[in-house]
């Protein structure tokens, strides 16, 4: 297969699209700009079809290889950026105020645009390979939308595949592991009732705030004490919510937070511990409680064949030692996940070398990184549908 100098002479053209995506972003659903500049690229490759006006603002192109009749595999990027206040203080810095490209998806979709174009030109692979441009993946559950919109069945897609961009990791080497790769995430609310009353006279009352505590306290002894701690359990309350005034003791108070599980065992426990937890001490102390829990993305689920794949992929393009093929899971959380769920499929991690943190306002997707995603994708396509 092909090593990463053959991709080299891609990076140019692929640096000034990511960065001029970096200056343009946009969120969620709202990628019109993003979206008519990638279907006007692919349409410049001469892809064989392109749809647009998938999940609002998602592009689907269509490349047939020379090689025949064969199976049809999906490569995903994503398109949308955050609401955060950019400070990099790089020239291509975000031009759209309070929004910005801090989780690298530029990088994605150009990357994803760099293989198209070379694909387009030489399709040496037998089959089909559906490039997948998606919106709404950091609030908006993009994948997902795709999904129930039949973009599996549509384009017949048998096998898909998913890249993530992750700082820490040096540039031109790759990490990924079979099974579970990131969290599945959800959410909860605990309202705790009580009875209100003056801060001078705490034993008329039924702080909720004192309940509100020992729930907190409690809830950790679920991962600590409940749970075998060589598995991945994180519970974190992050929001509290009651009074304003400080002599007066509030009859409620909403707290809130977030699960992380890397098992679907453990994700049911939790649901039902949390709940179990609160509504215990609640009641012991003479409160109550309303307890509301969401389940949101789930396990990020690479499977064994697909892994392979893409391993082998990874390490014909930068050497078996620049591939990591047993990464510790992460506890953040991936919207492919609803891809993976509907068709087998692998998420695996480029490295984005010493930048700032994914979601940091300091983050900029490094632009030596892309011939290293370019060839991956040529490379997957190319020996997953080998003529």
């Amino acid at each position: 297969m092909r090593g990463i100098e053959e991709f080299r002479d891609l990076q140019n053209e692929a640096t000034e699209w990511r960065r001029y995506l970096h200056r343009t972003p946009e969120l969620e659903y709202g990628l019109h700009n993003i979206a008519r500049f990638v279907a006007d690229k692919l349409a410049s490759f001469g892809v064989n079809h392109i749809e647009t006006g998938i999940a609002e603002t998602g592009v689907v192109a269509v490349i047939h290889g020379t090689g025949g009749d064969g199976p049809t595999i999906g490569l995903r990027a994503d398109m949308d950026a955050l609401p955060i206040v950019e400070v990099s203080n790089k020239p291509w810095s975000s031009e759209n105020a309070g929004k910005m490209h801090a989780c690298g998806h530029d990088g994605h979709t150009a990357m994803l645009l760099g293989a198209a174009k070379h694909l387009a030109s030489t399709r040496s692979f037998k089959g089909t390979a559906v490039l997948i441009f998606q919106p709404a993946e950091e609030a908006g559950r993009g994948a997902e939308r795709m999904v129930q919109e039949g973009l599996m069945e549509r384009f017949r897609i048998s096998q898909v595949f998913g890249m993530h961009n992750m700082p820490g990791i040096d540039i031109g080497k790759f990490g990924i592991c079979d099974g579970s790769i990131m969290a599945a995430l959800d959410e909860f609310d605990i309202i705790v009732k009580g009875k209100g009353g003056h801060a001078a006279t705490p034993h008329l009352t039924i702080d909720p705030i004192v309940v509100a505590a020992q729930i907190i306290v409690a809830l950790q002894t679920l991962v600590s004490r409940n749970t075998d701690p060589t598995e991945a359990l994180v519970i974190s309350v992050t929001r509290i919510d009651t009074g304003q005034a400080y002599n007066i003791i509030s009859d409620q108070i909403a707290i809130g937070g977030t699960v992380r599980t890397l098992s679907s065992a453990l994700r049911d426990f939790a649901e039902r511990q949390v709940r179990i937890c609160a509504e215990g001490i609640a009641r012991a102390l003479g409160a109550g409680i309303e307890y509301k829990h969401r389940r949101l993305e789930p396990l990020t689920f690479n499977h064994t064949v697909e892994t392979n794949q893409a391993i082998d992929a990874a390490r014909s393009l930068v050497g078996d030692d620049a591939v990591n093929d047993k990464i510790k899971p992460i506890l953040g959380s991936e919207d492919f996940a609803y891809m993976l769920q509907a068709r087998p499929g692998a998420f695996i991690f480029l490295g984005n070398g010493p930048s700032a943190d994914l979601h940091h306002p300091a983050y900029d997707f490094d632009d030596e990184a892309l011939p290293y995603g370019i060839g991956y994708w040529i490379n997957l396509v190319e020996k997953s549908l080998a003529i």
